[in-house]
């Protein structure tokens, strides 16, 4: 099975040595009546394996030159003069190199002893370099979007199921990381992620400081008490004004003074937190009356999520809604309409992506459970496609997104590969570079 995930040496090699690179990888170069520079016949038995290290580009190839068969390495560049430029002369990993495989044979190169390396000019194939120009050229929102539409659509279904394995197999490894500088505390664990999630993206970073600055033990203790925790939470989050703006504000500070001298917490930064272009329902501070509300009415949550057999059971376990003060207002001393502000499908649903399913995930594989790690793909299928611009931007290219597992898959694929220009490393890339459609198909 070929290997995908082809590396770009990023002050060495240019897109197109990676190109040539993928071309001799799955044999997208002309095939007839191929043979060395020096005019000798040549038959590729097995390209060999990629080498995602330093070293030669390919371990273990087969080539027939001549009559003989040689069994070894192969570099490739775009030029054979690439060879002294990158001072391969000097690396005894590349002394015993079978086939110099170039676009440009531009002179000749040889191992310590003096003798010549067998040198191949290759040719792409012309559907693959038509469909690479139409990539390098395409500055659209995807680079494959006047392509897109030649993908066969079964091939993409399994292709997306590969980036949701990656998306949460990326995640996991976060999370372990996580985990284990928790001493294996999963509850502590889950509330890292849970704070940090209610940050959504525009205030990931300091939800996720004020949850590492805030242990879970200490709002435990007080999770009785509502107007405790809400003080732990803004105080902690540097919301709470040293001059109290109203009698509720003076209140939470009372508290927080108490606490934080028994506690010995150290607040985060309050700048750091964002309103810009923001519905005031998504405020820091009416998120964090949400959040403690949520603690205050919890007992063992991730206990209780793991022993829910529905979506259903686990979206009303989130179901919950701020104190009274914040019924009218956004921020302290700005009184507003009144309004219940509890916590919405679509939030309780993107709490459960970014924190329920990456955790239920990795607990089920640290404890061989399948079930569980079934589960939680299961949730994702049963839970809409988020409604985010990014989201939009698939659908006006045609792409269906019926359920988060789709859409977690596709941000997968536009945050680790599109917007890095990744088309190389891409699946998706590689079978539309082997597309025989091409510009004048379209």
């Amino acid at each position: 099975m070929i290997d995908l995930h082809l590396l770009t040496y990023f002050n060495i090699i240019s897109m197109n040595e990676s190109l040539l690179q993928y071309a001799w990888q799955c044999k997208h170069f002309k095939m007839t009546q191929i043979q060395t520079v020096d005019g000798i016949p040549l038959e590729v038995i097995d390209v060999g394996q990629l080498n995602k290290d330093a070293g030669p580009d390919f371990f273990n190839a087969k080539v027939k030159i001549g009559t003989t068969m040689w069994a070894g390495n192969i570099e490739i560049h775009l030029s054979a003069s690439d060879w002294y430029r990158h001072h391969h002369e000097n690396d005894l990993r590349y002394d015993s190199i079978i086939l110099h495989v170039v676009e440009k044979s531009d002179m000749r190169i040889y191992r310590k002893n003096g003798e010549v390396i067998p040198q191949m000019e290759i040719e792409l194939v012309d559907s693959v370099k038509r469909n690479y120009e139409l990539l390098s050229q395409t500055n659209g929102w995807i680079r494959c979007s006047l392509l897109w539409k030649n993908i066969d659509r079964d091939y993409l279904s399994f292709q997306l199921t590969r980036m949701i394995c990656e998306r949460i197999h990326r995640k996991s490894r976060e999370l372990v990381t996580l985990l284990e500088s928790n001493k294996n505390d999963w509850s502590s664990t889950f509330y890292l992620i849970l704070l940090k999630s209610f940050g959504m993206h525009t205030n990931a970073l300091p939800f996720e400081l004020l949850a590492k600055s805030l242990p879970l033990r200490v709002l435990a203790k007080h999770k009785k008490n509502l107007m405790e925790v809400e003080a732990l939470l803004l105080g902690q989050a540097g919301l709470l004004h040293d001059d109290p703006q109203d009698e509720y504000e003076t209140g939470l500070r009372k508290h927080y003074d108490y606490l934080r001298k028994k506690f010995e917490l150290t607040p985060i930064d309050g700048t750091l937190w964002k309103y810009s272009k923001m519905r005031p329902s998504n405020f820091p501070h009416i998120k964090l009356a949400q959040f403690a509300a949520l603690i205050h009415m919890s007992d063992h949550l991730f206990s209780r999520i793991m022993e829910c057999n529905s979506k259903e059971q686990i979206q009303k376990l989130f179901q919950c809604k701020t104190s009274t003060y914040w019924e009218s207002h956004y921020k302290f001393n700005k009184e507003s309409v009144h309004r219940t502000k509890h916590l919405d499908d679509g939030t309780i649903n993107t709490l459960i992506i970014n924190a329920v399913v990456p955790l239920l995930y990795i607990y089920g594989e640290k404890h061989e459970n399948e079930q569980m790690q079934e589960k939680s793909m299961r949730l994702l299928e049963e839970i809409p496609a988020e409604k985010n611009n990014l989201i939009t931007k698939w659908r006006e290219l045609g792409q269906e997104i019926c359920n988060a597992y789709q859409s977690q898959a596709l941000i997968e694929l536009k945050r680790q590969y599109c917007d890095l220009n990744k088309c190389l490393c891409c699946s998706i890339g590689h079978h539309l570079l082997s597309n025989k459609k091409t510009r004048d198909d379209r």
